[in-house]
């Protein structure tokens, strides 16, 4: 489908926050981070808001030109960055719900379990807004920034949530990389790698 991109900015961050927070609701990593639905429903913002900052600091977000759907993408170095002796894990924490562990070991699974060596296009987070679900908005931003990567010769990345979600993406060209991230008492999540393709000119 054709679907009009663009790149958001800070004034769309109320929408991005949004948008993620109601598509990351019933979402089974989100379930395990916040295993009471009612506190999750007044506390779950706070992380996609965190991500949100996050992205636009260092990465970009890709937005349905309607606000429907948006793409949280970061190009992640071949070597990574040294540490700056801050712990980005427990600061996460810190300032979604400081007495949640479960914030912190996410992330530290996830930063563990991420591929390095390589420079990459990293899909952290895509969301639909849930009645627009269905109709190939996600594939379509995905597909934008793909389309790059093959250009580029760049390979990408990104953590499915869901053995279900795994199925858009291996239609997209992502493989499986055989290697689960575990979440303790929880769910799997599924990291997969994309080569890029070759360009016929």
């Amino acid at each position: 489908m054709s679907v009009a991109i663009r790149t958001a900015g800070e004034g769309d961050r109320e929408l991005v926050v949004r948008l993620l927070d109601d598509a990351f609701q019933d979402d089974p990593v989100s379930g395990w981070i916040f295993p009471d639905a009612e506190y999750r429903r007044t506390t779950h913002h706070k992380l996609m808001a965190a991500f949100t900052d996050a992205v636009f600091a260092d990465g970009r977000i890709e937005l349905a030109e309607d606000g429907a759907a948006c793409a949280l993408w970061l190009s992640v170095p071949g070597e990574p960055h040294a540490a700056d002796g801050e712990d980005e894990a427990v600061q996460l924490r810190e300032f979604v719900d400081p007495d949640n562990e479960r914030v912190e070991t996410i992330a530290r699974l996830m930063a563990e379990g991420h591929p390095t060596g390589r420079a990459h296009e990293y899909l952290w987070m895509i969301a639909v807004r849930p009645d627009r679900q269905g109709e190939g908005l996600g594939a379509a931003l995905i597909r934008h920034v793909l389309e790059r990567c093959d250009r580029e010769g760049l390979p990408a990345y990104l953590e499915a949530s869901s053995e279900r979600s795994t199925k858009l993406y291996e239609r997209l060209g992502y493989a499986f990389t055989d290697t689960t991230l575990d979440l303790p008492g929880g769910p799997r999540m599924y990291p997969m790698w994309r080569e890029p393709r070759t360009v016929l000119v």
